[in-house]
């Protein structure tokens, strides 16, 4: 892409230029609108900027994610929450919204994960394993009192977690999980995620969408499913609406409006920085999670031990579903429900949010006004 952004920059240069008496011409403004929208979406990004008053700091650090604390003066006790954040493509910082809902009233952690592209192959491999392994290291670190989230792609690996701190018997085991728009029962509700996973191999996601790093990355040499990729896989659920979005960025361009430019490019400044996976993690998910839905049938093992959610006895549940949650579908993350049958009725609670799409679910409008304030409830109610 980058002979693209080359041209795309030096069509900005010419076509935008104050100085040029041609980029006040309607061609002009039209060349150079052009170049500007097709730049915001071919742009390299790194991570976004977390952009929050709070002092940001590691609790522990790994080879492919740091474990995160959100720090604020407080002159009383507040609940701590562990944020598990997706590492499907995205950066953690796409739940800053998140974020900023639990910080006053909780002591917020997350898991930041590391660009695969920027960790050395001499630190070995990552898979769904390690991933739950990562989990359970950080929910003993936070200690008993912990209430855990899991957004989106890590609610089985929050759900594996919990359930095998319970068979231990840990006393570190979370006083609640929140389990929002997850794939645990792929079945429940088709999408196209979960078509994609019933109808190719396990050889073709292997073949077609994992690569090596090259070799000007810290990564280099790795096996990895592209962040490209997987935002390309994103764009395409929904390309009519990607490319109304972007009409309107040119529309406000040509006619000089940048505010409205700026304010309608910000929210794909998020939605463009993506960051690469492990192969091996990525493979193991869509087998596990998408192909056999271990935990559904019984199946889940970790590191050769059985899973059993029906082990979770001390820790609350609760889960959000968003009705037009394309993704992952209503039905699927309320299965939790059915496989945690030592949880008595009192400490569980299923929240189905009219009107959410899969991001709403997490963020936006409806998330602060609806849904935020319930988890909090539940939190507290489990204190």
């Amino acid at each position: 892409m980058a002979p693209a952004r080359w041209s795309a920059a030096t069509a900005k240069f010419f076509f935008g230029n104050p100085f040029s008496p041609f980029s006040y011409t309607l061609p002009a403004r039209m060349i150079s609108a052009s170049a500007d929208v097709f730049s915001g979406v071919a742009e390299r990004r790194g991570k976004p900027a977390w952009n929050v008053p709070e002092t940001i700091a590691t609790i522990d650090s790994r080879p492919f994610g740091d474990l995160i604390r959100f720090e604020r003066p407080r002159t009383r006790e507040v609940p701590r929450v562990l944020l598990v954040a997706p590492l499907s493509g995205h950066y953690a910082t796409l739940l800053r919204g998140t974020v900023e809902s639990l910080i006053d009233e909780h002591d917020v952690y997350i898991t930041d994960w590391t660009d695969a592209r920027d960790v050395p192959v001499s630190a070995g491999s990552f898979d769904l394993d390690d991933y739950i392994g990562y989990l359970m290291d950080w929910i003993r670190l936070l200690g008993p009192d912990v209430h855990v989230i899991g957004v989106c792609q890590p609610v089985p690996a929050v759900l594996s977690a919990v359930a095998l701190m319970a068979q231990d018997d840990d006393p570190a085991q979370p006083r609640s999980m929140v389990l929002m728009g997850g794939p645990l029962d792929v079945d429940a509700s088709p999408t196209a995620p979960t078509k994609l996973a019933a109808n190719r191999t396990l050889e073709w996601f292997d073949r077609e969408l994992t690569a090596r790093v090259p070799s000007w990355y810290r990564g280099a040499g790795r096996r990895v499913y592209p962040g490209f990729l997987q935002l390309g896989a994103f764009v395409a659920m929904h390309p009519d609406r990607h490319i109304e979005a972007h009409l309107k960025i040119f529309n406000a361009l040509v006619r000089g409006d940048d505010e409205d430019a700026a304010k309608r490019r910000a929210f794909y400044d998020e939605y463009l920085s993506v960051m690469d996976i492990p192969a091996e993690f990525y493979l193991q998910t869509v087998d596990v999670v998408f192909k056999r839905a271990a935990l559904m049938s019984g199946t889940m093992t970790w590191r050769g031990r059985p899973v059993d959610p029906a082990a979770i006895a001390r820790t609350a549940l609760m889960t959000v579903e968003g009705e037009l949650d394309d993704i992952s579908g209503p039905g699927q993350t309320f299965a939790a429900h059915g496989l945690t049958t030592s949880i008595l009725a009192e400490d569980r609670e299923h929240l189905l949010q009219p009107g959410v799409g899969h991001y709403g679910v997490f963020n936006g409008r409806r998330y602060r006004e609806s849904i935020y304030p319930r988890i909090a409830e539940f939190i507290a109610a489990h204190v």
